[in-house]
Formats: structure tokens, sequence, C-alpha cells
């Protein structure tokens, strides 16, 4: 509880700090929400779409997942990672270097350091490095382009809480239905056809 905490005040103290817009009023918050709430379906219907592939699954099923599960979906992912990367990278470090860089150059910039920054997290879950940084750093290029095309934060932090969501729902799916199958033994393959 005391990480989620510190890192969604951190993220807001660098909103405050850098005077970062968030357009979370309206009229932007509703062009926010519909563009986010639109990405944000795709995005999930794609990542349970991928459940289908059979190393997916696997990766999904070994991989050592937070708990409480409860307290991982509804805290730790919206406030903790959501809200507190959005804030940081989509709005200080957009902000801060736009004022350097100009617009194309501050998306650059929070979208190599928001890849950059999941260097840690690749290694802890044993990921390979270069593709989570690619990977996260295209997802932090194509954020930023929610957060501009819309000039709302609501944009990214909807498609970013699905991801993550859908992520995460979907691990916990598959670990589900693996310690079932155990449970069950050969009788799974029977209630599976079924």
């Amino acid at each position: 509880m005391g990480r989620v905490s510190a890192q969604a005040l951190a993220g807001g103290v660098l909103v405050l700090v850098t005077r970062a817009p968030l357009g979370l009023r309206p009229p932007r918050l509703w062009a926010g929400l519909r563009l986010g709430a639109a990405a944000g379906a795709v995005a999930a219907t794609a990542i349970a779409a991928t459940t289908a592939v059979p190393m997916v699954r696997l990766s999904m099923s070994v991989r050592e997942l937070p708990t409480p599960a409860p307290g991982w979906l509804a805290l730790r992912i919206p406030v903790g990672t959501v809200w507190a990367e959005e804030a940081a990278f989509r709005a200080a470090l957009a902000t801060a270097g736009a004022e350097a860089f100009g617009r194309s150059g501050g998306r650059w910039l929070q979208a190599v350091a928001f890849g950059l920054s999941h260097i840690a997290d690749a290694r802890a879950t044993a990921e390979p490095v270069l593709p989570t940084v690619l990977a996260t750093g295209a997802a932090g290029w194509v954020f930023g382009w929610l957060a501009d095309r819309c000039g709302s934060l609501a944009a990214p932090i909807l498609v970013h809480l699905a991801i993550n969501e859908a992520g995460a729902v979907a691990a916990l799916g598959v670990q589900r239905r693996g310690r079932l199958a155990a449970w069950m033994g050969p009788a799974a393959h029977l209630w599976s056809v079924a």
C-alpha cells in the first residue's frame, strides 16, 4: 500500500511542478473518454484473443502474479501504475519535453523514458529486456499521441488501464484454469470438451 501511495503521489507532484494540463474537465474530458474507451476496447479484445496462442498461455501460466489479486486489480494497477505513469510520463515529462523540444520531441522523450523505465520490470519477471523496452516505448508513444489527439489524459489512462487489467485478468484466468485442470486430473479433459 505504501508503494502504491508513493507512486501515485509522485505522479501528482510532478503534474503540479510542471503545471501539466490534464484535460480532465469538459469538453476535453468527454473527448478523452470517447477516444480512450474505443481504443481501450480494441486493446482489451486483442489481449483476450492472445490467450488462444499456446506460447502466450504458457507464459501467463508460469508468471508469478501479485497477491492479493483484488488489491492488484483494484488499487495497484489503476492507482500505483496507470495513474502514476500517465501523470509522470504523458503529463509531466511530455509537458517539460514539449517546452524544451517541441510537441513531437516531448512525445518521443516521454516514450523513450517510459520504455527504459520498464527495464527493471523485465529483469524482475525474466522477460527479455530489449523487446520489453521497445514494446513499452511504442505503447508510450501511442499513449502520448492519444493525449495530444484529444487534449485529455483520460484517453491514455483508459487505454493503459484496459491493457494492464486485461492482461492481469487473462493471466489470472489462465492460472485458475490450470489449477482446476490439475485438481481434476484426467477428468479435466472431459470438462474442457463439454
